[in-house]
Order: structure tokens, then C-alpha cells, then sequence
């Protein structure tokens, strides 16, 4: 396929194509937070059920567990960018189904299931292929910049979305679900607008039944011999386990305080808050520290910071802490991502990006899942400190790891 160099480095938002993938993500990031909020409320009203309003919002996690490494195949195997189109336009399709059986008067949980794994297949396979084109939108040079501003933009959203989304469901059930289908129409349409190819080479043009299954094979077997991203995709995993379990333990500790549900969602803001800092801060300390530095510098941060949700006695200093730890992991992140997608074969990146988000999603997912045991059977506070002795764990292997500390922007695995 013929191919186009990326934009040279430069002003991000003076250049065409990067600010049309932003601003069509951030659109259909917009939608799929209000159709977050508004689908267990829905699911609430129609049977009064919070069970299966767990089950709907799980089912999309589980569905990326199980399809994550063939999505990252088969990114690198079709075309990233009229994969991502159909995708949009798919899930486009299926929301809207939901508030037209509504109108119709047969909407009903079989068809609620449905949409969730239809559109949690179709959501795994376009971030696969969304996080692979990136390097071939924008220059190397300009990643970190990049990646900062997806970050920012997405914790702005994050910090006003539930207020939008509960506007929303408020005004109407269905009107959250009919703004979503739009969203992604908004987003195949810039996509469609951007004019750089978004891969250099497809993984192949077999159509053998078993070739992707040898493409992820080939991805494993790349990614297991890089230690670097090995060693800090391991990491990652284990802090995503601790962030799993952070959700529910904070609302128990909140409630502890006797924190009202505004007062905790005003934690939960604060978090929000520190992450858009983090993001508007990473670029440059991307490329002011080592990326091994930043890993252990983060991996402490955490540890030292977090029996401080423990430790708070009032609700806006549990606000405090959760702002202080949440600063840390997006320039973490943005440093990890600028390095792994730079020294990644563009023919790998889906899979490898695949590999990692179900390994990093599946701990997360672990996590949440043990979080209401563990609580039970050893209280909140206890669990805290046991998280926080979790992470000092971490900290200390990365520390004592020589591919951790001599990792750089320029290490080549």
C-alpha cells in the first residue's frame, strides 16, 4: 500500500490530521460517557435490578479480556483506518437500535445484552487500531506531545462528563443513547477526513483461518523478547490491580467519613483533577527524565501516598490525596506509551498494544472483582495498607531491576 511520512514536528494544532483524530475521539468519548452513566440507570428502571445493571457494564470489560489479542491482530492485518470507520459506524448503528426499540415498545434486556457485546467487540478492535495509527499520524518527535493531549483532553471530559451525562438521562432515558450515535458518526466522519495512511505495512495478506493466531504468536513472541516493555508492562499490570480494587475502597472509606454521595463524587473530581495535571505536565518531563526514572519515581509516589486514604479523617483531605496520587500515573504513562509505540515495527503495534491492554485490563478487572471480598474480610482501612505494602512491593523490584533503571527514550527494547 503506498504510504505518506507522518507530519513533521511541529505545532500539534497547527497541523490537519492530528487535531481531526482528537477532536473525533474526544467527540465519541463524550457520547460513550453518557451512555456509561445513562445504560445502568436504564437497565435500573426496567427491572430494579442493580445486578444486572453490573452485568451490562461488565460485559464490555469481559468481551476485551476475550477478544484484546486477536483485536491487536487483526489491527495489524486489515486497514487501521477503514477498520475504525466501520467501527464508528457499527457502533453507531447499534446504539441507536436502543432508543428506537423504545419507541417501537419492545426494548428489553435480551437486546441491552446484545448491544454491549456487539459494541465491546467493535469498541476492543478500534482502540487496537486507534493506538496503533498514532505514530503514523504524528512524528516521533511530537508523541509525548500528542499523548499529553489525549490524556488532557480525556480527564477534561472525564472531570465534566457525569455532570453532562446526568443532564442528559434528566432531560430524556433515550437522549444520552440518540447523542452517542451521533458521536459516532461526528467520529467516522473525521476520520474519514484525515489524509495520512495509518500503518506503513499490514502483518499479511494471508486469509488462512490460522493466520491470526500465528500473528499473535509473532506479537507475543516480539514483545517477550524486548525486556524493557516486558518488564514494564508486568509493573503496569500489578498497579492496575491495585487500581482495580481503588474504586469501591474508596467510596467504603468515604463512607466511613460520613462523606455524602456528593462529597465522594468530589473525591473522585479531585482525582480527575490531578490526572489533567499529570497529562499537561508529561510531555515535557517525558523528556526532561529517563523513562526508568519516571517508572520508579511513580511506583513510590503511589506507595508513599496511598495509606493516605487511610489515614485521612476528613473527606476533603481523602479529596487531597486522591488529587496527589492521581498526578502521577499519566506522566508515567505518556512516557511508557511514547516509548513503546516508537520503538514498536508499525506491522506489531496493534498486537503488541492488544497483548498489554488485556493484560493491564484483565488485572484491573481481577481487582475490582476481589475489592468487595477483601473489604468484607478485612475492612477498608486494612486493605488500604495492604495495597499500599502491594505497591512498595513494585517500587522495590522496580528499583532493584537494572533494565528498569537504565530504561531511556532511546533504548531500542
Amino acid at each position: 500500500m503506498a504510504t505518506r511520512t507522518p507530519t513533521p514536528p511541529g505545532n500539534l494544532w497547527r497541523q490537519r490530521d492530528f487535531p481531526l483524530l482528537l477532536g473525533g475521539r474526544l467527540v465519541s468519548q463524550l457520547g460513550d460517557q453518557l451512555q456509561f452513566l445513562a445504560l445502568p440507570l436504564l437497565v435500573v428502571a426496567l427491572t430494579g435490578s442493580p445486578t444486572q445493571a453490573g452485568i451490562v457494564l461488565g460485559l464490555q470489560t469481559i468481551v476485551y479480556l476475550v477478544f484484546g489479542l486477536l483485536a491487536g491482530a487483526l489491527a495489524d492485518r486489515w486497514d487501521r483506518k477503514t477498520t475504525m470507520i466501520w467501527c464508528e459506524l457499527g457502533r453507531g448503528a447499534l446504539t441507536a437500535t436502543i432508543p428506537l426499540a423504545a419507541w417501537c415498545g419492545v426494548l428489553g434486556m435480551p437486546h441491552l445484552f446484545a448491544v454491549a457485546v456487539l459494541n465491546g467487540v467493535l469498541a476492543t478492535l478500534f482502540s487496537a487500531a486507534n493506538s496503533s495509527a498514532l505514530p503514523n499520524v504524528v512524528s516521533r518527535d511530537d508523541l509525548p506531545d500528542a499523548l499529553g493531549a489525549v490524556g488532557a483532553m480525556s480527564n477534561t471530559l472525564r472531570i465534566v462528563g457525569a455532570s453532562v451525562a446526568g443532564l442528559a438521562f434528566t432531560a430524556g432515558r433515550m437522549v444520552p443513547f440518540a447523542v452517542n450515535a451521533v458521536s459516532f458518526l461526528v467520529s467516522a466522519a473525521t476520520l474519514r477526513g484525515i489524509r495520512a495512511d495509518f500503518q506503513q505495512d499490514r502483518a499479511t495478506t494471508r486469509t488462512s483461518p490460522r493466520a491470526p493466531v500465528a500473528d499473535i504468536g509473532h506479537g507475543l513472541s516480539w514483545l517477550w523478547g524486548k525486556p524493557v516493555i516486558r518488564t514494564l508492562a508486568l509493573l503496569d499490570a500489578g498497579d492496575s490491580l491495585r487500581f482495580g480494587a481503588g474504586y469501591l475502597l474508596i467510596i467504603m472509606l468515604a463512607q466511613q467519613l460520613h462523606a455524602s454521595p456528593a462529597q465522594t463524587g468530589m473525591v473522585f473530581t479531585g482525582a480527575a483533577v490531578g490526572a489533567l495535571l499529570g497529562s499537561l505536565l508529561a510531555p515535557s518531563l517525558t523528556r526532561r527524565y529517563a523513562l526508568g526514572r519516571l517508572s520508579i519515581a511513580m511506583l513510590w509516589v503511589e506507595a508513599l501516598a496511598f495509606p493516605g486514604y487511610a489515614l485521612a479523617p476528613t473527606w476533603w483531605l481523602l479529596l487531597v490525596v486522591a488529587f496527589a496520587e492521581s498526578v502521577v500515573s499519566p506522566i508515567y504513562n505518556v512516557a511508557l506509551d511514547a516509548y513503546r509505540l516508537s520503538v514498536t515495527p508499525d506491522a506489531f503495534r496493534g498486537r503488541v498494544t492488544g497483548a498489554i491492554d488485556t493484560l493491564t485490563s484483565g488485572a484491573a478487572a481481577l481487582g475490582t472483582m476481589a475489592s468487595g471480598a477483601l473489604i468484607a474480610l478485612l475492612g477498608a482501612p486494612a486493605l488500604t495498607f495492604l495495597l499500599a505494602g502491594w505497591l512498595a512491593l513494585l517500587a522495590l523490584t522496580a528499583t532493584l531491576s537494572r533494565t528498569v533503571r537504565t530504561a531511556t527514550a532511546t533504548a531500542t527494547g
